[in-house]
């Protein structure tokens, strides 16, 4: 009991990841019809939002270890420990949290920008020419990430208060020995909280009603006098965000380098296919549904009986799915087909 627990909160975890990218593809195919290759490369831009605010706060001047007496020693101690003592020591700490913040902002400019500046002369093209132009765009944000922060992995950690595991075993009444990471705890939250929110935005607001109306019929809105094309725009932005914001949190469970959004991207566009192209609620099922499989997938025991099974679940399922239900799991009529 205690492995099969470990291993849905694990695919949980996998699933919070793919399910917030997935969503952020089926908004942006859903509201402007575009297929955005581009995506992943915001979910790393998000990721190193908090590596740039990390760096920033962590800006240090050279001065004099007082601890060493036997001759001139010096070490570099951060400005923000130098001015405010303890304080600037837990607002370094809490450099993710911190870049939340900073990140909404800066995301919702660079998916407008995005949008006004190349997406829009892509309207009306075929889904080929959509795909190539934002992989395109892709490989270019990433070789200038490479080129600012170099090709490694930079380790960005959570604050300290919650770097350890959770007791969950003693939480749920089972065995003691089972502890799951406080921080993918947090990021399942954080992932339901964002999911939560952009469903509720489109369902009981008036503008998610009019971008929804949009989405079904856009000619019909516009002639009621809206500015459709406007709202789709804030939707791009919104959909860059919330790749950004996933970015952000992921950063303490694995260090971002230059290509986590590739890697994430294919995975993600596979869950978007399973769970149908323009379904936000089959990209959400299906995110979190393959993280599980895939979970499951790499327990040793699997592994034992069919080597590799780990590395192509996601896309066997992907077939199967594709075979008896070719529209994805919740996948609408036309979507696609033509």
């Amino acid at each position: 009991m205690d492995e099969i627990l470990l291993q849905v909160l694990n695919g949980l975890d996998k699933g919070g990841a793919y399910a917030l990218i997935a969503l952020g593809l089926t908004l942006t195919f859903g509201t402007l019809g575009v297929v955005n290759f581009a995506h992943g490369a915001l979910f790393m831009l998000g990721a190193f939002c908090a590596v740039s605010v990390q760096q920033v706060l962590t800006i240090s001047e050279r001065v004099k270890d007082e601890s060493i007496t036997f001759f001139d020693a010096y070490k570099e101690v951060p400005y923000l420990e130098i001015w405010w003592g303890d304080f600037g020591s837990m607002i370094i700490d809490y450099s993710v949290p911190i870049s939340i913040f900073v990140s909404i902002p800066i995301m919702l400019l660079i998916g407008v920008a995005i949008e006004r500046g190349l997406i829009k002369h892509f309207y009306k093209r075929t889904h080929a020419e959509q795909i190539l132009v934002t992989f395109g765009l892709a490989i270019v944000i990433q070789e200038i990430v490479k080129g600012f922060f170099g090709a490694n992995p930079i380790p960005t950690p959570a604050p300290d208060i919650v770097s350890g595991s959770a007791p969950v075993g003693m939480w749920l009444g089972l065995s003691e020995n089972l502890v799951y990471p406080y921080w993918r705890l947090i990021y399942l939250m954080f992932a339901g909280v964002i999911i939560f929110g952009v469903f509720a935005f489109l369902r009981f607001t008036t503008f998610g009603m009019v971008v929804r109306a949009g989405m079904a019929d856009r000619e019909t809105v516009g002639l009621l006098g809206i500015n459709v094309q406007r709202r789709f725009t804030i939707v791009f932005g919104l959909a860059a965000v919330v790749a950004g914001l996933a970015g952000v949190m992921y950063t303490p469970i694995l260090p971002p380098d230059y290509h986590i959004g590739m890697d994430f991207l294919v995975l993600s566009f596979v869950v978007v296919v399973v769970g149908g192209m323009g379904s936000l609620e089959g990209a959400v099922l299906a995110g979190f549904l393959l993280g599980i499989l895939q979970s499951f997938a790499s327990m040793n025991e699997v592994k034992q009986i069919i080597p590799g099974i780990d590395q192509i679940i996601i896309y066997l399922v992907a077939v199967i799915v594709l075979l008896v239900r070719p529209r994805g799991l919740l996948g609408r009529e036309g979507v696609m087909e033509d």
